[in-house]
């Protein structure tokens, strides 16, 4: 899998802070899916390091077994898209699109004189 295959899926990096220049996949990397499940509900896939597999979930690093939705080898795709379609499926459909986050612009009070 690569960053501009899970991106054309509607996943996006969590870490937006990093270049364009995504690291390489194997090393540890989770994406967020920009669209919420109807019931609120946000999609990760996480690929954690030294595992030769990528795990759907709703939590951000799922820690116990039964928080992992879906789990997979790494360049299985066809299981990938249909753990995804399961994953909307169970939780009433594709949600909303899930607000960017914007960096605030500081702006400093200025009086009139």
């Amino acid at each position: 899998m690569t960053d501009t295959y899970l991106q054309s899926l509607g996943f996006m990096p969590i870490d937006q802070g990093r270049s364009a220049s995504r690291p390489g996949f194997n090393q540890a990397w989770c994406y967020q899916h920009d669209h919420l499940a109807q019931d609120g509900t946000p999609l990760f896939i996480e690929h954690p390091l030294g595992i030769d597999s990528c795990r759907l979930s709703s939590l951000t690093a799922p820690l116990d077994q039964q928080d992992v939705f879906a789990k997979m080898p790494l360049n299985d795709r066809p299981a990938l898209e249909a753990a995804i379609q399961q994953f909307f499926a169970a939780h009433g459909g594709q949600g909303p699109l899930i607000p960017l986050f914007e960096v605030p612009t500081f702006r400093p009070f200025r009086r009139a004189r």
